[in-house]
């Protein structure tokens, strides 16, 4: 379905080189301060053609609100916004009418409705996460006024080009690195994740990401990797047992994001290889409160927060579509060669952050509107 949520409901529509793209949002409460900035920042950095690492694809991805708000206010009634397409190309997509791309959507959506955007992706598209971006700028800003929650997103890994933490307690320093981890995670904002076109905060690993892509984009070829999210200042108690376990919502709505193909909480799969003794966090009573001394289960326990940083991974795929001549069958099940035309991203990364950043502040908004 084309829409998330229960008490906050977010509804996107449009499709790739359709007209435009946008979202309606029900259930946002009134006399929220709002205007078309409040949503723009994050759209913008989610826009394509922002560096040499993006697909070249011109888009200025300016949205406008067209109801829901009067002189800069939120009226309780449904918001509806919407972008503007401007450099759709469906001249690009000639191919299609003959070959299913290889691990795109065309395939399965001719399957499942018996029609298909006869250009790009249609509602597969990343162009259809707009609606989501915009959703999540009135989201956010009612959670930052009402309960200080601040949601920070930024790219782990590359290829093989990977932060993260090791996995293995024999390395040396292993409790010195998942700190230092735990610290970065305590102080990143967005401004340090934005100082580079690559979106990550480890001056170290920067060129060896770039450089990554552009190798990836030089041979026509796209390359994945992760996106690593936190969320602070969230309260305890928040998730529900067993179905609707918090880190289950944020699974949910992470892999409805096009293109990914893992989620991972807290230390995520490292914990199959860390032992429990080293694994389990211990609990403290410090600042007045009860806290834990380590943060391996990534600040949920039992499905529900316990009051520590939530953090999370989500895995993207390396882009479906190449530039690269590919052998596969036609519709009508002939050999045949694809080599693929359009404007895409060679790492969907950098733009994916305020995506992921996106989407879990609907799931933080589901659960304390």
């Amino acid at each position: 379905m084309s829409s998330f949520g229960t008490l906050f409901r977010v509804t996107t529509f449009g499709e790739s080189h359709c007209k435009g793209v946008g979202v309606i949002v029900d259930g946002c409460p009134p006399g929220l301060s709002l205007n078309e900035q409040d949503v723009q920042k994050q759209l913008t950095r989610r826009r394509p053609g922002q560096s040499d690492l993006t697909t070249p694809r011109d888009e200025k991805d300016k949205v406008t609100i067209y109801s829901g708000t009067e002189m800069g206010y939120t009226l309780g009634t449904p918001i509806s916004m919407m972008v503007f397409n401007e450099d759709q190309r469906p001249r690009d997509y000639g191919e299609m009418d003959f070959y299913p791309r290889p691990s795109h959507a065309d395939w399965t959506y001719l399957e499942k409705y018996g029609i298909k955007a006869s250009s790009g992706g249609g509602r597969s598209s990343a162009r259809e996460t707009i609606g989501r971006v915009a959703a999540s700028g009135v989201a956010e800003k009612y959670l930052r006024e009402a309960f200080g929650i601040e949601i920070v997103a930024f790219v782990s890994s590359v290829g093989h080009v990977d932060m993260s933490p090791p996995d293995d307690p024999e390395t040396p320093g292993f409790m010195d690195k998942w700190k230092q981890w735990w610290s970065l995670l305590e102080t990143v904002d967005r401004p340090q994740v934005d100082k580079t076109d690559v979106r990550c905060p480890d001056q170290g690993m920067v060129e060896q990401m770039r450089n990554r892509i552009l190798k990836a984009k030089e041979d026509k070829n796209s390359i994945g990797g992760c996106v690593v999210c936190v969320i602070r200042n969230l309260p305890s108690g928040l998730g529900e047992p067993s179905f609707d376990k918090f880190e289950a919502k944020l699974a949910h709505a992470m892999l409805s994001i096009p293109a990914t193909k893992s989620f991972e909480i807290g230390s995520g799969l490292a914990a199959t290889r860390i032992p429990g003794n080293v694994h389990n966090d211990a609990f403290v009573f410090a600042d007045g409160k009860m806290r834990t001394e380590t943060n391996f289960s990534g600040g949920i326990q039992g499905g529900i927060t316990n009051g520590e940083n939530v953090y999370f991974k989500v895995g993207f795929k390396s882009v479906a579509t190449i530039g690269q001549a590919q052998e596969t069958a036609t519709y009508k099940g002939a050999q045949g060669v694809l080599e693929a035309k359009g404007r895409h991203d060679p790492c969907v990364l950098p733009r994916a952050v305020p995506i992921v950043e996106s989407m879990a502040t609907l799931v933080v908004m589901e659960y304390l509107i």
